[in-house]
This record gives C-alpha cells, structure tokens and sequence, in this order.
C-alpha cells in the first residue's frame, strides 16, 4: 500500500504549487499577439491527416481568407494515456511548451481545473445541444473549464454470422437492451457451434492500464447503479460494502468459462485483434472499432449494440490553458472545432460526436471535403463502414446516441490518477491464481482508495 501513497501525495502538492499562482503572465484578449495557436492533443484513431487535423486545416483557411494573422498547429502526443497526462502537467507547470489549447482526456477535466492550469469559459461555451451527460464532463467546482470535442461508451460487438448460424432466433441484439445473462446464453450457443479459430464467447480489456478501470467500473455501475466513488468534491465517498458487490459481478464476467483467457493481458489493440481473428463472438469496444471492424467484416457477419449493464463514458475535451497569449482566439477555435458542422464531421469520420444535432438534424452536413470516404466506382464507400441516408454512420442515431445519453462516468475528482492507479493495482488480485474473496478484497480496496483519495 506505501507504492500508492506518494502519487497521491505529488498531486496534491501539484495542485497546492499551482492554486497559488493565477494568470502566469497571460495575455488579456484585447492585446493579444496574432501568431501560432498550439493545439496539444493524443492520437487522432482516424489516422494520419485526420478529422482533427482536417477541422484545423479549415479553420486556417478561414483566418487566412480573413486575413487575421492567426493560424493554428496540431501537436500530437505520444505514448499512453497516462504518459500523454504526465507530459501536459509537465509542461503546463514548467512553462516548457508553450500550448494555448489542450485535448483533455474527460477524467483529467478536475486535476487541470484544481491546478489552474486550464481558465474557466463562459457557460455560453457549453451549449444546450451537448449531449447532458457528455456535457457534465466539461464542469468542474460549478464552473466549465472545457467543451465536449469528441465522446466514446463502451459497445458491445458481435458475430451475427455465427449466431445465425448457431440457429439464435433474433440476430439483431440492437432490438432490446440485453442483460449479461442473455449474454451469457447466447456466448452457450457459440460454444456449441464452435467455428474454425474460435476459442471463447467474449474478450475486453483487462491489461493493468486505464481499460481495467473502466471494465471494473462498469461492473461496479451494474451492480450498484448510482454508485460514484467520490462525492462533488472529489473525495472518496464509498463503502465495503457496494465495493464487494462490484468486485462480485467483475468476478462473474472475468471469472465466467466464456472469458478469453487473454483478455486479462489485453488492451484495445489486443483485444481488436482478438475478435477479427474469430477467436470470440463478442467484444467490449469503443466507437471507433464501428469503422475498423467494418474493414474485416460485412453487415452479415457483424452486428453492433448497447452494452449489456452500465456503459462507462470516455472522451476528449478541448480546454484554453493559463498560460496561453492567444485565450481569446484560441476559444474562438474551440467554438469551430467543437460546433455543429464539426461535430458532424467528427462522427462521419469515426468519432462519437459530442451533439445531439450531429446525429439527428436532418439538414446537418460536414463540409470537410475529406472527412467522409468518397464512394467508390459503383457507389459504394471506400472504407466500407454502413452509413445512413444521410451519409453518418448506420448505428449513430438508434445505438450510439442512445449509449452516450444513458452512460455513466468514472469517478470525477482532481486525484483521478491516483484514483486508477489504486483501482487498477487492488482489483489485479482478482486475476491471479489465488483471488481473494469478494469482501477481502473489497476491505483492501476501500483501505487503499481512502489513502489514494483522502478527506
């Protein structure tokens, strides 16, 4: 327990160093320098010249039409989540990069806001048409620190061939919301049909990195709706025993005969592979292996739905740092980056848009030129991904929409990565060759989690 206690302990002083200090030299909007405005931001998963950088190439084309001396930059970070986190509170404290808009991850929103590391926006900069609980991710301490850029909730994909096969009635698992007990008897039918390669009903992301958390939490979530883990300030507000009753249902899908063993090493990559190599009918996934899958597979043989319990919410959000010369035109980029026609363009391309607008205006089209595959010699699109009559992706509307509106958050706290880094290191025990019961372990992670996230 002592190896949790010094991360915990660098963020709080990270947030004591950094409260005291307020505007470190920034400019005030009216006496703001044209220039270069740096947008820092992790990989985008369209691919190299995505829709991001796409959406920046068309601002600049407007400020050079306007002739206002501004342009802006994408800089993409490298590494791991964690790893792109640790490199913005690095240069963000120091001064050593000079960002004016940062890309954050939705958890990160409180640590940069307790920091002062990001300005507080008007409410204006949130606008009604954000999906509700998209737009919780952008408050932190009753004021906006960033806008919704680009969502994501976990989905569940699935083999509709096999099923078809396996003699299952319904192959459409969008039809209803289903039960991880339904699951549970569909993975049974696989197992008997047994196709060439197959090997278990479903796989995920349980590796010792940020997908552990966000597995365990919605295991958590099903089993105590409503449960948080920390209240509005951040501190940990849980008890042993809602922790054991999520710990029991992790347990029953991990520890299930349908699990692919693998699973407990993988990450999105991995798991990825795993399921368009047809060692499992099912797979826990992300919005964009909507796009990717499609590359391997027709809608024949892949099928798409909610997830069966809670759907954890994930995201980027776009915020102004503290120390930017440029505030005022770096929020007027965010305003176009993270407006209607953008967020139109985002989800063509891939992307879980932050709008409800994008997925049902009728009128709404991106006028990116590039962002949606043109169709090939005898109509179809290139990237072989289903689309609707109006071009957005065939599950955005009935499936996507309705999984972002319904998703449920990790915990919200300016400690978060001490939070994970706690969470991801307790539940491990649960996958080692001797787990301990559900209350140990619960009382072991409470004790931790209120070391990691104290009063």
């Amino acid at each position: 327990m002592a190896l949790r206690r010094p991360a915990a302990l660098a963020a709080l002083l990270l947030v004591a160093a950094c409260s005291s200090g307020g505007g470190r030299g920034a400019a005030s909007a009216s006496h703001e320098v044209p220039g270069e405005i740096v947008v820092a931001s992790g990989r985008d998963v369209t691919g190299k010249n995505g829709i991001r950088e796409q959406l920046i190439d068309a601002w600049n084309q407007r400020q050079d039409k306007a002739d206002t001396g501004y342009h802006a930059r994408l800089v993409e970070l490298s590494g791991s989540a964690d790893e792109q986190r640790s490199q913005l509170l690095g240069a963000l404290q120091s001064g050593s990069a000079s960002y004016d808009v940062v890309n954050l991850d939705v958890t990160w929103v409180p640590e940069f806001a307790a920091a002062h590391l990001v300005r507080p926006l008007p409410d204006s900069a949130l606008s009604p048409d954000v999906i509700k609980s998209v737009a919780s991710t952008a408050r932190w301490d009753g004021k906006v620190y960033a806008v919704p850029f680009n969502s994501d909730v976990g989905l569940l994909y699935y083999r509709r061939d096999w099923l078809k096969q396996a003699s299952v009635r319904e192959t459409d698992l969008s039809a209803r919301k289903q039960s991880w007990t339904d699951l549970d008897a569909l993975m049974s039918d696989v197992d008997d049909l047994d196709p060439k390669g197959y090997q278990k009903g479903w796989t995920t992301q349980l590796a010792g990195y940020e997908g552990r958390t966000v597995n365990a939490m919605e295991a958590f979530e099903t089993a105590v709706p409503g449960l948080t883990i920390t209240d509005p300030k951040g501190h940990y507000d849980a008890t042993v025993d809602e922790l054991a009753e999520g710990i029991a249902e992790l347990r029953r899908r991990t520890d299930a005969p349908y699990l692919l063993p693998d699973a407990v090493n993988s990450d999105e990559a991995a798991s990825l592979g795993d399921f368009a190599d047809g060692r499992t009918a099912f797979l826990r996934f992300w919005p964009y292996g909507y796009r990717s899958l499609f590359r391997t597979f027709d809608e024949q043989r892949l099928g798409v739905a909610r997830l069966p319990g809670a759907s954890v919410l994930g995201g980027q959000n776009l915020a102004v740092t503290e120390s930017s010369p440029r505030a005022g035109k770096a929020r007027e980029l965010i305003a176009y980056l993270t407006g209607a026609e953008s967020e139109r363009c985002l989800l063509d391309a891939g992307f879980a848009a932050t709008r409800t607008s994008a997925y049902t205006d009728p009128g709404l089209r991106c006028g990116t030129r590039t962002a949606t595959p043109s169709a090939g010699p005898t109509g179809e699109r290139t990237d072989g991904m289903p689309r609707d009559a109006a071009g957005r992706p065939k599950y955005a509307r009935e499936i996507l929409l309705p999984a972002l509106q319904q998703a449920v958050q990790r915990p919200r706290t300016p400690l978060y990565g001490a939070f994970t880094q706690t969470f991801i290191a307790q539940l491990g025990a649960l996958f080692a060759d001797s787990p301990p019961s559900d209350e140990e372990l619960a009382r072991k992670l409470d004790a931790a989690l209120r070391k990691a996230l104290p009063g």
